[in-house]
């Protein structure tokens, strides 16, 4: 049986589907092709959570004052100073 840490290939998740479907729903299972990562099977009520967790797009006319202060008063952790760089010729 898989562990949380252990990859499947591909023909052992096809060869003992029932299997891996039973250990999905206790964790994530990586199944990999030609020795490379290529799916994650895991239960739905994993995927609905991380799904839950997605960044929502919103329209910068929906933010209020309170979020626009916030979003001045933002301060990167140290060691993105890097990150400056892409700025540079930026003009609003």
């Amino acid at each position: 049986m898989a562990d949380k840490d252990s990859l499947v290939s591909s023909m052992d998740y096809q060869r003992n589907l029932g299997r891996y479907q039973d250990e999905a729903l206790k964790h994530p299972i990586t199944i990999t092709k030609n020795g490379r990562r290529r799916l994650v099977v895991m239960a739905v009520e994993e995927y609905d959570r991380l799904k839950r967790r997605d960044r929502r797009a919103i329209l910068t006319s929906e933010l209020t004052p309170e979020d626009i202060a916030e979003v001045a008063a933002a301060q990167y952790p140290p060691g993105f100073e890097h990150l400056d760089s892409e700025l540079k010729d930026w003009k609003p």
